[in-house]
């Protein structure tokens, strides 16, 4: 009978120790944090990689990999799947998601303008203004993106109806470069450094500048916070000690674009984000660096003027009853010393 039981506790105790085991391990399997960026060769999320070169997350002891994905609705979709933690992309989504049952909030505001631009073939010298975009086919990165939310209100304020344009995805760099050449879009909004690649080369000309915050309050009505971290609200209130951690490293990021020269800035990015062309891309990067927030603050007035661009056109936001104050935190970065 002793020993019926002493076997009985010798199981037990092995199956304690191995269901300790297997906790301890997948503890350590949760510690590493899985941000997807939009894009991470893209300017407008130049501090994800930046960090990331610093060693900004290592400092705070963190596990960071980065994933790329060339359109913010997508990475918002494996947010929302469970896939990764983070997502480094348009605040906008944080609105959108709201409207849909969803709460995303932004923890780190990486800019204040869109950073975007929307450009027009050399082959249409006629669209001298969005009112011109009727009947055009014209290029965002993905359906459901930031970009294609900022075409669609440019089109409205410029008094066209939905119908009036469309939108197609083309994704950035050379799918958009592409894209353009071969007259599937007549126009299409994207970012440094395919901006200053297209009219190197002549194949395109800027329409409407999101780059700087002034000429950004000119095309939408206000201050557009764009680049940001964003995260489920759940997941943050979980791991609160985390998104303090993300929030420490990005401050830092930011701290540092702000207080360092485009080339400085540049040498600490991988070489292929050039596309072979370094003095161009410390160029575009010295025009737009006046985009990102020197503090990961929210601006005060930002949320408004993205909630009105969403308003204007779109399905699920337009009527709902939306609480900014639940899109975005600056708990964390109000703490960063």
């Amino acid at each position: 009978m002793r020993s019926s039981r002493s076997l009985f506790h010798t199981v037990a105790f092995s199956t304690l120790l191995a269901a300790a085991s297997f906790a301890t391990s997948a503890a350590h399997a949760a510690d590493k944090i899985t941000i997807m960026v939009g894009g991470y060769e893209k300017q407008i999320y130049l501090p994800a990689k930046l960090a990331e070169s610093l060693g900004y997350f290592k400092d705070e002891g963190l596990d960071v990999e980065l994933l790329n994905e060339a359109a913010g609705v997508d990475a918002e979709n494996q947010l929302l799947a469970g896939a990764v933690q983070g997502v480094v992309g348009f605040y906008d989504h944080c609105v959108d998601l709201q409207a849909k049952g969803k709460f995303v909030e932004s923890i780190v505001q990486f800019s204040q303008a869109p950073g975007e631009v929307e450009m027009v073939s050399s082959k249409y010298p006629d669209i001298k203004s969005p009112a011109d975009f009727k009947g055009k086919s014209l290029g965002v990165t993905g359906l459901g993106s930031s970009t294609n939310f900022l075409t669609l209100f440019m089109a409205s304020k410029a008094g066209l109806k939905p119908g009036d344009v469309v939108t197609v995805p083309v994704g950035a760099g050379g799918t958009f470069i592409a894209a353009m050449q071969q007259d599937q879009i007549q126009a299409g909004m994207t970012t440094e450094p395919t901006i200053s690649r297209m009219i190197k080369t002549g194949e395109a000309s800027v329409l409407v500048d999101m780059r700087t915050v002034e000429s950004t309050r000119q095309a939408l009505g206000g201050t557009y916070p764009a680049a940001s971290l964003y995260m489920e609200a759940s997941w943050v209130d979980a791991h609160k000690e985390e998104a303090q951690k993300l929030a420490n490293a990005f401050v830092k990021t930011l701290r540092y674009i702000n207080t360092h020269s485009a080339a400085e800035i540049a040498d600490k990015m991988p070489k292929d984000f050039y596309v072979g062309d370094k003095d161009g891309y410390i160029k575009a990067l010295d025009d737009g660096k006046g985009m990102f927030t020197p503090d990961g603050v929210m601006p005060e007035d930002g949320p408004k003027t993205v909630l009105a661009v969403l308003s204007e056109f779109s399905k699920n936001v337009k009527g709902k009853q939306i609480d900014l104050s639940k899109t975005y935190t600056t708990e964390f970065v109000k703490n960063v010393k």
